[in-house]
């Protein structure tokens, strides 16, 4: 577990060994990975909250020289307990390796001339670059060929092997996909503390950090990268886009298997099938009246009982 080798390196490894970690490795596999929980400043003890933050303090405040011209290797992390928590995003890992793939979306070091992704060194991207060739490479353990060794290796991992299920549950041993889905097996199977992330700017919590993060992009720093090409609508989403697009196209790719009506977007057909069902779920709390359609009870507050909702 993380906490197992923090305390493992902190109660065996004075500071003179953890200055010579890296020691003889060349500057294309230079990578340090540095916790930064209660971070500090040791020339006068005020408390930092990251790495970029110290480092502005000590040439501020202490007149140090930091050579901020050269390519910086160093991944900042906190720690949650067993998580690794990214110090720039509110992700978190289970695993080092998990952390510093993920940090190569935070340093474009290096970057791939072929599909742009960024790397920390010289070293990822050089192995990276060999998913790129193309060729005849066979699965090790079916029939299929596949023309990048990028498309095998992921075949084989997700079908075969199930790396995927990284995340090990420690209580019971049973892996999943994603770091939430063992949180929530471990706070319904095992009697765990629900995580509760709070959101800085509003009253909302969340149970995942990635929705966290999602909430904080699309309500409050209001991102809209994804653009209509026919209109001036932008969209947090490409879902978002895709439902908007059926009003230019006019593609209705969602039929009714009853009526054989069709419709541009499958929560509308989602919404229409309740008439088939009966499913009368808005109901007039002043006569009693249902309706299958909210629109529906909507008019009917406002002509029957002179009401707006």
């Amino acid at each position: 577990m993380p906490g197992d080798l923090k305390t493992h390196t902190l109660l065996l490894h004075d500071d003179k060994a953890k200055k010579g970690f890296m020691k003889g490795y060349p500057l294309t596999n230079y990578v340090v990975k540095l916790d930064v929980t209660g971070l500090k400043c040791e020339l006068c003890g005020m408390d930092i909250d990251g790495l970029e933050s110290i480092m502005d303090h000590l040439e501020n405040e202490h007149k140090k020289v930091i050579h901020r011209d050269i390519k910086n290797h160093i991944l900042p992390f906190k720690f949650d307990g067993d998580s690794l928590n990214c110090a720039l995003c509110p992700k978190s890992y289970a695993r080092f390796k998990l952390l510093q793939e993920h940090m190569n979306v935070h340093y474009r070091n290096f970057v791939c001339d072929i599909c742009h992704a960024p790397f920390v060194n010289r070293r990822t991207l050089h192995s990276h670059l060999g998913r790129h060739k193309q060729g005849d490479f066979s699965c090790d353990f079916c029939p299929k060929i596949f023309d990048t060794q990028g498309k095998k290796l992921c075949h084989e991992k997700f079908v075969h092997i199930g790396d995927h299920r990284r995340n090990k549950c420690a209580h019971c041993g049973e892996r999943f996909t994603n770091y939430a889905k063992k949180n929530e097996h471990m706070v319904e199977v095992h009697g765990a503390e629900p995580l509760v992330l709070k959101c800085l700017a509003c009253d909302k919590t969340f149970s995942r950090r990635d929705r966290l993060s999602r909430h904080i992009k699309r309500d409050h720093l209001l991102e809209r990268k994804n653009e209509c090409p026919h209109c001036d609508m932008k969209f947090y989403g490409k879902k978002e886009l895709d439902m908007h697009m059926a009003k230019h196209t006019g593609a209705k790719p969602y039929k009714c298997d009853v009526c054989l009506k069709a419709y541009g977007r499958k929560n509308t057909l989602r919404e229409h099938l309740r008439i088939h069902a009966d499913d009368r779920r808005f109901k007039c709390d002043k006569c009693g009246q249902a309706f299958v359609q909210k629109c529906s009870w909507k008019n009917h507050m406002r002509s029957k009982h002179d009401e707006a909702v």
